[in-house]
């Protein structure tokens, strides 16, 4: 699945060398978000110069980077242009057209490929995957049915009624909550079909949840794989708000679990690049609970932000890594740590007035990290920024992490 370019086929990038028409080493990015601003700011910290493709003017990663094509994904000018300029090219979110990837793989190593990333993009797809490699990674995915047409509607509300209560899912472009609807009768179902445009949808049985976690991997051209422990998650209103890692985050046989099937997946796609994999936690009755793949994102993930500051090695440093075919150091994680989310909705008050956070407070705390992505305007669950915690123990990075929460008007978060 890597598009034309072949596994052990790739030759290195080194950072400050340079191409056969005398061009320094340049990575590109499709996609301007704070995904890619930090891949950017990895890359540029080896030595090599940056591109971003992205139409906004005002980008985070284009704002930072040498050069930014600012033109639409799909553009071929824009392409062009991008592959010109870059040794390889990667993305920072996955819903880019994997057609622009296509195209830019026939000139250049592109990780991810078009084809792996058409398959994160589409959850019918998505789910068939996990569900093809079930008996390799040993974890399988909640119970599911496929709704694109109405007689599938009529099949599921006839002879499914087990997948009820259930969450109705967009196949397409749903993420941080949206296109999705939690339906608990067939009429609810029919409603809800109609109210998402009768799009291609899948339903999925709602699963007693006790806990949700993901996993990162890299993974190289060469198959060379390296991963971090998982980290637990914590969701509101569908967006992530904390991330706990640390040893002892969850048991550790589930732990394991995850990690190992993270892999598989990895290793069954041929993935190239850093690769997050989310699972839920069931209650089944036993100690621990059993584990669900939910979905995947062929790219970095908020849940890994924390890598930037309680690890040797970032989740960043492993995306340029492996685009450039160089040698994936295994991860090591220093200190313990706790990631807080930072939305627009902390830059106002409990009457929608607009208000500073608290910076010097926050930044006064013990083992604080704070990352703004450098947008320019906040607002209601725009990802602003993240705030990292970490301290010498579990105990004092939550103590602190609570404080924070305080201070950030994040009363009640779970950060226990």
């Amino acid at each position: 699945m890597n598009d034309g370019i072949q596994e052990a086929a790739m030759t290195p990038i080194f950072p400050g060398s340079e191409d056969s028409a005398g061009r320094q080493a340049t990575l590109g990015v499709l996609g301007g978000g704070q995904l890619g601003r930090m891949f950017v700011h990895a890359a540029q910290r080896l030595g090599y110069l940056t591109a971003v493709l992205d139409p906004d003017a005002q980008s985070p990663a284009g704002r930072v980077s040498h050069y930014h094509i600012q033109t639409d994904y799909d553009d071929p000018a824009g392409l062009t242009q991008l592959a010109h300029l870059c040794q390889a090219i990667t993305t920072e979110f996955e819903n880019v057209p994997a057609q622009a990837l296509q195209t830019l793989a026939l000139t250049r190593p592109v990780a991810p490929g078009a084809a792996v990333v058409g398959i994160a993009q589409n959850r019918i797809e998505e789910k068939a995957h996990f569900t093809a490699c079930a008996d390799v990674s040993g974890v399988s995915c909640a119970p599911y049915a496929v709704i694109e047409t109405r007689a599938q509607l009529q099949a599921v509300q006839d002879e499914r009624a087990d997948l009820l209560p259930g969450i109705l899912k967009t196949a397409r472009l749903g993420y941080d909550g949206k296109g999705q609807v939690r339906v608990k009768t067939t009429d609810e179902l029919a409603a809800a079909w109609a109210e998402l445009g009768a799009a291609a949808c899948v339903l999925e049985k709602m699963l007693p949840l006790t806990a949700e976690c993901s996993v990162l991997v890299a993974r190289g051209w060469d198959g060379q794989v390296v991963s971090f422990a998982p980290q637990r998650n914590v969701h509101v209103e569908g967006i992530l708000a904390v991330t706990h890692a640390y040893a002892g985050n969850m048991p550790p046989a589930l732990a394991t679990r995850a990690r190992d099937a993270a892999v598989s997946i990895a290793q069954h796609l041929g993935y190239v690049g850093v690769l997050c994999v989310e699972f839920f936690v069931v209650e089944d009755g036993s100690a621990h609970g059993m584990l669900v793949v939910n979905e995947m994102a062929p790219r970095p993930h908020n849940s890994g932000h924390y890598t930037l500051d309680a690890c040797d090695v970032s989740q960043f440093d492993l995306q340029v890594h492996a685009m450039a075919g160089l040698p994936l150091p295994r991860p090591r994680q220093h200190s313990p740590a706790i990631m807080l989310n930072l939305l627009g909705d902390v830059w106002f008050d409990g009457n929608g007035q607009r208000r500073e956070p608290d910076w010097i407070a926050v930044l006064s705390l013990p083992g604080t990290h704070l990352h703004l992505y450098g947008k320019l305007q906040a607002r209601a669950g725009r990802k602003m920024g993240h705030l990292t915690i970490t301290g010498p123990d579990v105990a004092s990075v939550k103590t602190v992490a609570r404080r924070a929460a305080d201070l950030l008007g994040l009363p009640g978060l779970d950060v226990s």
